[in-house]
């Protein structure tokens, strides 16, 4: 799996942190200044402040309408799947609707959610000689994602084809074979999806090693002793995170 640089400008912070430094009073009651680093990561200061529930997880991410949509796209194809039968006799119109959902879900996780949330974005490119590769694009590690809205987004990425693969299994001891199809294309969608973003921060992490590897290096470790440690550092976290 080879990987092409990474291209940092293409993903954008939660928020851009600011210092601000009041002036110092001249006054005999002088203070010593304070130093205010807000936070990104919208997190309640207190356990008392944070409410609890959808309401709670949407107050302290740092985006809640990815987050939302995220969620909105994967539950809807689901219910729609499991109420069809129910809402409608129409196969083909409950199919339609279904796939559309799943088609959009598909779009938004990988271009929209993957990149604001947790700052990654995965594609497949093939070249001129026809070889098929995959790019990884992250965030700079510097600037960490949400904690909520990186939690959460774990947790649809891996929970939802789980639940489709458990709608499968219902579906074949049914022998509804005419659902079937549509499991599937759900599992091929959402499986894409957790396989390619679990490989682009893997790859983040992967590049996160190196670039300290390198750092230590250029902040004077040179030498026998530089380039051993610096090998050793590559080696136990490219063994940790590959």
């Amino acid at each position: 799996m080879s990987t092409n640089t990474p291209l940092l400008q293409t993903i954008e912070p939660d928020d851009t942190s600011t210092v601000q430094v009041p002036s110092r009073n001249t006054t005999s009651n002088t203070r010593p200044a304070v130093v205010l680093t807000p936070t990104n990561n919208n997190m309640a200061s207190t356990p008392a402040d944070a409410e609890s529930g959808i309401a709670g997880i949407l107050k302290q991410s740092a985006h809640p309408a990815a987050l939302f949509c995220l969620y909105f796209f994967r539950t809807s194809a689901i219910v729609v799947y499991i109420l069809c039968g129910l809402l409608t006799d129409n196969y083909v119109l409950s199919t339609v609707v279904v796939v559309v959902l799943l088609a959009m879900d598909f779009w938004n996780c990988r271009n929209v959610a993957g990149r604001t949330l947790v700052g990654l974005r995965f594609w497949n490119q093939v070249d001129d000689d026809g070889e098929s590769y995959w790019v990884f694009e992250s965030r700079d590690p510097s600037r960490p994602a949400n904690p909520v809205d990186a939690k959460m987004f774990w947790i649809a990425l891996y929970v939802f084809p789980a639940l489709w693969l458990l709608l499968f299994v219902v579906s074949f001891l049914r022998f509804s074979l005419s659902f079937i199809p549509i499991v599937a294309l759900a599992l091929v969608f959402n499986l894409t999806n957790a396989v390619g973003f679990t490989y682009a921060d893997r790859d983040a992490k992967q590049r996160w090693a190196n670039s300290i590897a390198s750092s230590g290096w250029n902040m004077g470790m040179g030498g026998i002793g530089g380039q051993i440690l610096s090998g050793a550092m590559k080696n136990s976290v490219g063994k940790l995170f590959g």
